[in-house]
């Protein structure tokens, strides 16, 4: 008599869990509009229409951008939690990536991972096709560009305060004190801009000029830091 066996159960498939991931770096603590708070509604609201609930939030404080995720506190903590089937939502894309290599390294992990990634803002999944992938692709670039931009517009207003004689923050430039919010010219530092001056006029190596420096005005600095100083003073006369 012929023994029957029971079919084998199907294993089930690992629960799908789905976290939220929120940035916010120091200065847009204040902004009441891209606060943690306001990115944690967006996230669960849009979970609970796909009839998810969020099991835990990931939450970078006073994080630039353009800090690659595997960089950040909780970007790392996260990609370290995530497993295959995992879903990963975000407010906007600039709240993860800013930089066009961090983010689209990033995707290929999840996609080879089985880990979907879901940005409010470009609708959903940019993991589950060609389309979402382009999207992302050129969103991503748009997005380092626009980091780059306001890089360039941040030193061009510290150029232009430091040329009316206003400190504008940061290290306090070589040739200079700062005194009462201003910038007041050292003499002594100014008289060895003076002399780097001179001697890149002769056409006298950087390295020269960085020995000279040290034994006639006791300031020991590299070649590098010469030219940095030469480039600043020029920039500001110009």
């Amino acid at each position: 008599m012929r023994r029957r066996t029971r079919p084998r159960k199907a294993k089930k498939p690992a629960t799908t869990k789905v976290f939220g991931y929120v940035r916010v770096s120091t200065a847009e603590q204040a902004n009441n509009g891209d606060s943690i708070d306001t990115q944690r509604q967006q996230i669960t609201g849009y979970a609970m229409m796909k009839g998810w609930q969020v099991a835990g939030f990931f939450v970078d404080r006073g994080v630039s951008g353009s800090v690659p995720l595997a960089d950040r506190p909780e970007g790392q903590r996260l990609l370290a939690s995530v497993a295959a089937g995992d879903v990963i939502i975000t407010s906007r894309l600039d709240r993860a990536f800013r930089s066009a290599a961090d983010a689209l390294g990033t995707l290929e992990g999840f996609k080879e991972q089985g880990v979907g990634l879901h940005m409010i803002d470009l609708g959903g999944d940019v993991c589950g096709n060609g389309i979402s992938k382009l999207v992302f692709t050129i969103l991503s670039a748009v997005a380092e560009n626009e980091r780059d931009r306001i890089r360039e517009r941040i030193r061009d207003v510290k150029r232009h305060l430091a040329t009316q004689g206003i400190y504008g923050g940061g290290k306090r430039p070589f040739g200079f004190d700062i005194v009462e919010g201003r910038l007041v010219p050292n003499p002594s530092e100014q008289a060895a801009i003076a002399r780097m001056k001179e001697l890149r006029a002769a056409e006298t190596p950087l390295r020269e000029v960085s020995a000279i420096i040290a034994a006639e005005f006791k300031k020991v600095m590299t070649p590098m830091t010469v030219k940095r100083i030469l480039d600043r003073s020029a920039r500001l006369s110009g």
